[in-house]
């Protein structure tokens, strides 16, 4: 059983706790707010989604040392670096969509003149039927 004392042990455990707080913000808040929120995670240099993908990485590194030395089944190296890399595969791909967030969480630049409101696309509106 691991040692929920030592300090490495607490801050995976307050950062488990942050993210489910962070969840649950981006869940109630406005969608403005909402996006900033994704935006911010989803930036793949700075954010959230890098540092777990790095952080997944890391324990891919870590998995590998411990099967060559015969400590974890090469399995869950496996596992661990085909998680990395999937991780890393969509942080490309939602890189080419932070953008997109990036406008919507960008307040208007102008209020002087009607706006048009925004339609759903194609593939939103086959989703709801």
């Amino acid at each position: 059983m691991p040692d929920s004392t030592l300090p490495s042990i607490q801050l995976a455990n307050a950062i488990t706790a942050q993210i489910g707080q962070l969840r649950r913000h981006l869940a109630l808040a406005p969608p403005g707010e909402a996006a900033q929120i994704l935006a911010n995670v989803l930036d793949y240099d700075t954010g959230l989604l890098g540092e777990v993908t790095e952080l997944v990485s890391t324990g891919s590194r870590f998995a590998r040392v411990n099967s060559e030395r015969g400590i974890l089944p090469p399995e869950v190296w496996l596992a661990l670096g085909r998680a990395a890399n999937e991780l890393d595969s969509v942080g490309v791909d939602l890189t080419e969509h932070t953008g997109a967030i990036k406008k919507v969480a960008a307040p208007a630049l102008s209020s002087s003149g009607p706006t048009a409101a925004p339609v759903a696309s194609a593939m939103v509106i086959r989703r709801r039927r």
